[in-house]
């Protein structure tokens, strides 16, 4: 089977409409993030719900716009299929209790990671380089966070390869001299993706999953074979 970038997945609504959900463009994350950050000015589990109604509220703009309020969303969708659709869309995993959902709105959940913490103009900056997008809008209109962590990933290990092979023409070792320090942070930061947060070490088991695995080898008819090329 064929690797994906991220998943799909189904959500029913009460009238019998089912919507497929995906990661959220960067466009609706962004708003996401910012309605989802209000969490910690909650005062109770009640208040906390209603944030989190609001931000499925914004998942809707791209999946289903014709709901436009939290009314018409309460009215259409129960609460467990409120956390499916925040665990798809933006990989918030809804606990139990309102402390645990405010540690994930500060970026205190088991990834350490926060939004806040995102570099994002940066990280857009250097795929828009790839001159395929008119403006940023345009881009975060197309890329959810997902696909635009895989398209960096691979510009920054294709420059790399050419790096290491114009260095390797002048005798030079580029893994050896550059002791590989110029990747760390950005492959822990990968392992830990790659791994659901399992992780932050490039060479765990865990981390080989997904493109990451494609790209070592894991999968049907890669890797399984070589050819003795010094004789010839």
């Amino acid at each position: 089977m064929a690797t994906r970038v991220y998943e799909f997945g189904n959500i029913n609504l009460v009238d019998g409409t089912e919507i497929e959900a995906s990661p959220l463009k960067i466009k609706y994350l962004r708003e996401f993030m910012d309605v989802f950050d209000l969490i910690q000015l909650t005062k109770n589990d009640d208040q906390a719900i209603a944030v989190l109604t609001e931000c499925a509220v914004v998942c809707m703009k791209q999946f289903y716009p014709t709901i436009k309020t939290r009314e018409e969303l309460e009215d259409q969708m129960d609460l467990p299929n409120v956390y499916k659709l925040l665990d798809i869309c933006a990989g918030i995993k809804i606990k139990d209790s309102k402390n645990n959902i405010e540690k994930q709105a500060k970026g205190e959940s088991e990834d350490k990671n926060s939004w806040k913490d995102l570099d994002l103009a940066s990280l857009e900056a250097e795929v828009f380089l790839v001159g395929a997008w008119e403006n940023f809008e345009a881009l975060e209109i197309s890329m959810t966070m997902s696909e635009l962590l895989a398209v960096i990933e691979r510009g920054r290990e294709l420059d790399y390869q050419e790096k290491k092979f114009l260095a390797a023409i002048q005798g030079v070792d580029l893994d050896k001299e550059s002791g590989q320090s110029n990747k760390n942070a950005w492959e822990e930061m990968k392992a830990r993706v790659f791994s659901g947060g399992t992780t932050d070490n490039p060479n765990d088991i865990a981390s080989f999953q997904g493109v990451k695995a494609q790209q070592n080898g894991f999968g049907i008819g890669m890797g399984l074979g070589y050819e003795d090329l010094r004789d010839k």
